[in-house]
């Protein structure tokens, strides 16, 4: 008896270690912040006040980096043109980045057919370089970034320029990005509806409960280049979009926030909308480039606090450890389980050990999903969208656990690629490998064959 309770324990206390990892570094910390979102957001519901509106709304300058643009770019003005803030206090630039398509006759066809400043400069190509060069024209107040392929919700601009107007002291906002819910429907595949709702659910949690923690201590991470917006005293005391890295959203975030000591928030009632990735293939491409510019800028700005012991003050710090030094080991585990089978655990037992596991991520995907469904009430349409994914709380722990994998390639090749926007396909680096595989096989076979050669030969 004595020896079966022993031999119990010990394989408890085996298994108990293993699963520290994801409770550690992913579940405790996550369900925690999830929690604490929950209670602030409810607390925050009864107290709310509409933001006063300014007596006199500020000129504002809009810039939209165009590259290959044609297919979206008329959606993207119209979104514009039917917003809620003022049309003659908009001043619109598009940034024409070298394209080859058919984008000027789009603007040409805009500029009859809206009534906006429209001005379209030609550019080198490069984003960063797009950008910095119409910042020098932007005559507004305030300079907001959205890129070509998405549309505005009418109220985002109205929003995020109340905001500002309201705190002196915000000298930077991101709205929130979503997979456009209409294009959601319209696919033609039920895989894909799958897929791009579980992409959506992931979004709307990414920014409305993740970026909503971040901002609330002045600690947000990136503004998505896809929606950004500044004073323009402050993006002028920067050195602009930083055009060696894939990640100038990022770098300028750390600009203004880590540089110049200035408040950098989420405006979560601003949206815009971006069309879903078709398949994992162009996901695979996003995140890799993501996941390069996230480890050049922190690599840039992490240099003079990177030390282990700065883990409690410097959430910097904290991101690289999480997202960095611990992603290998949170993600192995599962296949390191493997070797459970070695001490004596049974199938069974490992099979209902990595289902609990999972039932842990899952709750955290529940209390996420109330808490952005909370953040959304103001948007009934969006909101009613966003419930009929419920079931994608089922799909996102798995759905995570595939990005996770394509982190860590993005790091490898982030280390041996030198940095470009975009990096191989999936399908092409597997065929890559492939290659290689052969090639080895193929001179292994060589030089064996020589060898036998040699032996005949004596």
């Amino acid at each position: 008896m004595t020896y079966f309770m022993g031999l119990t324990l010990t394989q408890m206390g085996f298994w108990l270690t293993w699963a520290l990892i994801p409770l550690i570094f992913e579940i405790i910390p996550a369900l925690y912040s999830a929690l604490r979102l929950i209670v602030k957001t409810l607390a925050q519901r009864w107290q709310r006040q509409p933001l006063p509106e300014p007596e006199k709304l500020p000129m504002i300058s809009v810039i939209i980096p165009v590259h290959n643009s044609a297919t979206t770019l008329f959606a993207c003005l119209q979104s514009i043109a039917e917003s809620t803030y003022p049309r003659e206090l908009i001043q619109v630039i598009l940034a024409n980045n070298q394209s080859t398509d058919n984008s000027f006759s789009i603007y040409a066809q805009a500029q009859q057919k809206f009534d906006l400043r429209l001005q379209l400069i030609e550019t080198e190509q490069g984003k960063a370089k797009a950008l910095n060069a119409a910042i020098y024209q932007c005559i507004g107040n305030y300079i907001i970034n959205i890129d070509s392929d998405g549309t505005l919700e009418p109220h985002a601009l109205m929003n995020m320029i109340q905001r500002f107007e309201n705190d002196l002291d915000l000298a930077a906002q991101t709205g929130t990005v979503l997979p456009n819910r209409q294009l959601i429907k319209n696919s033609d595949r039920l895989w894909r509806r799958i897929f791009q709702k579980t992409e959506y659910f992931e979004y709307a949690q990414a920014f409305l409960s993740g970026r909503t923690i971040e901002s609330r201590h002045n600690q947000l991470f990136t503004m998505s280049g896809a929606f950004s917006a500044f004073r323009k005293e402050t993006l002028m005391q920067t050195f602009l979009y930083n055009t060696e890295t894939v990640g100038e959203d990022t770098d300028m975030t750390f600009q203004i926030r880590d540089v110049l000591q200035k408040k950098v928030q989420l405006c979560a009632d601003a949206i815009f909308y971006v069309e879903p990735s078709a398949d994992w293939s162009s996901l695979y491409l996003q995140r890799q480039r993501w996941q390069r510019g996230e480890s050049e800028v922190t690599e840039a700005y992490g240099e003079q606090k990177s030390a282990v012991h700065h883990f409690f003050k410097n959430f910097l710090i904290r991101r690289m450890m999480v997202d960095h030094t611990t992603l290998f080991p949170r993600m192995i585990w599962l296949f390191a389980g493997i070797v459970l089978l070695y001490f004596g655990y049974s199938l069974k037992i490992l099979l209902l050990s990595f289902l609990l596991i999972y039932c842990l991520y899952v709750l955290i995907s529940l209390f996420n999903f109330i808490s952005v469904a909370l953040l959304l009430r103001d948007f009934p349409e969006e909101r009613r969208f966003y419930w009929s994914t419920w079931w994608t709380i089922f799909l996102l722990p798995l759905y995570n656990f595939v990005l996770a994998w394509i982190r860590y390639v993005g790091i490898i090749n982030g280390m041996a690629i030198p940095a470009r926007w975009n990096t191989k396909k999936f399908g092409d680096e597997g065929r890559a490998i492939g290659q290689v595989i052969h090639d080895d096989f193929k001179r292994l076979l060589m030089k064996e064959q020589q060898e036998d050669d040699d032996t005949t030969h004596l």
